[in-house]
């Protein structure tokens, strides 16, 4: 595969666009999907442990997620529920997406907030009806794959709550991590998604992609960091991630947030956003030319951009339906040569309401691309003494039924999702496969010296 650097025409970009709300079908839907994975596991009850951080296994059954609080959901095989709460997030029980009965534990709350209803734990576990002889389930966010360790007796889960759930428990063999029932990438129910739910998460990537998008435009010399973080804000919407706009040397001083540095001539340039269902990132130097890098890099592009942008068309025109995530492993070490590139992370993962879900692409992985998935494109070189090199994206996996589903039920989406595929295909010259859905208005476009905003990389095409 050729890439070549030329000036290109620059992305349609939507702006104001609705969100999607997850309906009362899809929200059941994950309920009798997850009770079934409990039945098969012999599960008796389960527990997600949720805080601000670490909510979306949480979220996915209840729609939101505990704030400022720590909070935990039950669920029985028999399809009872229960919502264990802190002191202000009691009042949105009422609200949850699951029908739940609530438990106050003042020990989620603040520090030194009331403590009304303070009881032992084996009060509140008999509470939400967990029997002291059942198999457990206990989830919070993190897929452990250790080779030394048994993967079911670790918990990332605050030791306060663990501790107690082993002394209730009549056997401490009867706890396990079941966290993989919800993102293991082979069988996980969060890893696949059904038309409602790759238009809930599309809204995210599109406002990663624009805001991205307005940013760069307005990348110059003298503008600060925290000027070109403000415009990465949308809709008063959370990010998933950490926003980076980062210029020169980084994390001085242990920053890692935006800083009042000024963008100078021939930096280093990061810069990163993400929502719900997409996150938009790049990287490269502040000049408008290739003669501008500096003396020590001024091979930047043949060395570093280059490379990378091979490996990130020949990704998205490799990924498909069927395709084992081995397979992309291997193309990827092929393509982009870890000992020269100094990749070592998995080159590409599953995201939804968190930017990192878990990944289906590593060296022996025997999970399989389904329709329904959706990736973030992630690879990331690390070449000692040049700056990074970043297009990351998100896309979907949908095949025909799915994609029918979509145009019917949300043409909007559809037609934005259209417009970036008509994009790849007739303008960047990336052949996708039908079933690859883009959900950001970036996705493919990297112009890597940043004052000049359109020029940019293409798959040249041989006649």
């Amino acid at each position: 595969m050729e890439i070549q650097l030329k000036q290109v025409t620059p992305p349609k970009i939507h702006t104001n666009i609705q969100s999607v709300i997850l309906t009362d079908d899809t929200l059941a839907k994950r309920h009798e999907n997850f009770l079934r994975k409990m039945k098969k596991h012999q599960i008796d009850t389960v527990v997600i442990y949720a805080d601000r951080e670490h909510g979306a296994n949480f979220e996915y059954f209840t729609g939101f997620v505990p704030r400022f609080e720590e909070a935990c959901l039950v669920l029985h095989d028999n399809g009872e529920s229960y919502l264990l709460l802190g002191n202000e997030n009691l009042k949105l029980a009422s609200k949850s997406r699951i029908k739940a009965e609530a438990v106050h534990i003042p020990f989620f709350s603040l520090p030194n907030q009331p403590m009304g209803n303070d009881k032992k734990f084996a009060d509140y576990f008999e509470e939400a009806n967990i029997s002291p002889d059942a198999r457990i389930g206990l989830i919070g966010w993190k897929l452990f794959t250790s080779t030394v360790y048994d993967n079911n007796d670790m918990f990332e889960i605050p030791y306060y709550f663990v501790n107690e759930m082993y002394k209730y428990l009549s056997e401490q063999g009867k706890l396990i991590n079941f966290a993989s029932a919800l993102i293991s990438p082979i069988d996980g129910i969060r890893t696949v998604n059904n038309a409602n739910e790759i238009a809930y998460y599309e809204y995210g990537g599109t406002l990663a992609g624009s805001a991205l998008y307005r940013a760069l435009q307005r990348v110059e010399i003298g503008k600060t960091e925290k000027e070109i973080a403000a415009l990465l804000a949308q809709d008063g919407q959370p990010n998933s991630v950490t926003t980076i706009t980062a210029t020169g040397a980084r994390f001085t001083n242990a920053v890692v947030y935006p800083r009042d540095k000024e963008i100078q001539l021939q930096d280093t340039f990061a810069i990163t956003v993400g929502y719900k269902g997409g996150l938009s990132s790049r990287a490269g130097y502040i000049v408008e030319e290739p003669s501008q890098l500096p003396d020590e890099q001024n091979d930047y592009i043949e060395r570093a951009a280059r490379p990378y942008f091979t490996a990130y068309a020949t990704w998205l025109e490799t990924i498909k339906i069927g395709l084992s995530g081995k397979d992309m492993y291997a193309q990827m070490k092929q393509t982009l040569p870890q000992e020269a590139y100094g990749w070592w992370l998995n080159p590409g993962h599953f995201t939804a309401d968190e930017e990192w879900l878990a990944s289906p692409f590593t060296k022996d992985s025997t999970a399989v691309v389904k329709s329904g998935q959706l990736f973030q494109i992630d690879i990331i070189p690390s070449i000692t003494g040049y700056a990074g090199t970043s297009c990351e994206e998100p896309i979907a996996i949908a095949d025909s039924h799915l994609r029918a589903a979509l145009k019917k039920d949300y043409p909007a989406v559809w037609h934005r999702i259209q417009t970036r595929r008509t994009y790849l295909i007739e303008i960047l010259n990336i052949n996708i496969a039908d079933e690859v859905l883009p959900l950001s208005d970036t996705i493919g476009f990297y112009a890597p010296l940043f004052l000049n905003k359109t020029l940019a990389f293409t798959k040249k095409i041989d006649y």
